[in-house]
């Protein structure tokens, strides 16, 4: 059970970068710096969630 409410953690998390990314790219001016650092949190996240699911 705490596999999965780990795993479910770890979507919550991948969700909002996601929602995160998404709104600072309608901005005018999007701050790309920022946006990449997202997607590398986004990109670790998705890691995690592979290798729990695998074992």
């Amino acid at each position: 059970m705490a596999l999965s409410a780990h795993l479910e953690e770890l979507n919550n998390k991948h969700t909002q970068l996601d929602v995160k990314i998404h709104k600072e790219l309608q901005h005018p001016a999007p701050d790309t710096v920022r946006i990449t650092k997202l997607k590398k949190q986004k990109l670790l996240l998705k890691e995690k969630i592979i290798h729990y699911r695998s074992n």
